[in-house]
């Protein structure tokens, strides 16, 4: 079974940075994507960024340029190093593999608040 853990939430004045760490275990087969999700305050879950198995990269618009996704592929954690943090990135940040014959597996989330 697929476990994600993440890591390195916290609170930050807006202008600062965060990096986010999420270690992925129990991955026995093919990673199709890692990606990272947010849900701000009293609303839906949206995705920040993805990382494919052949290392496309997609973000979302609110974050291009700012948040950089990367992965460690020989420990199968995945990153994501948030720049110039805005009081609009607040939020719990949530770990998200999709993984042959696994399925989709999501981390506990960890939160990241900004303050203005």
């Amino acid at each position: 079974q697929v476990q994600l853990v993440e890591s390195g939430g916290g609170l930050v004045q807006a202008g600062g940075s965060l990096r986010l760490s999420c270690a992925a275990s129990g991955i026995n087969y093919r990673i199709i994507a890692m990606a990272w999700y947010r849900q701000p305050p009293g609303k839906q879950r949206e995705l920040v960024a993805l990382i494919g198995s052949d290392d496309r990269l997609s973000y979302a618009d609110s974050v291009k340029g700012r948040f950089t996704i990367s992965r460690a592929s020989a420990n199968n954690t995945v990153y994501l190093q948030m720049n110039s943090l805005k009081p609009e990135d607040t939020a719990v940040y949530y770990c998200y593999a999709n993984v042959l014959y696994s399925g989709r597996s999501w981390g506990q989330g960890t939160q990241v608040t900004v303050s203005s």
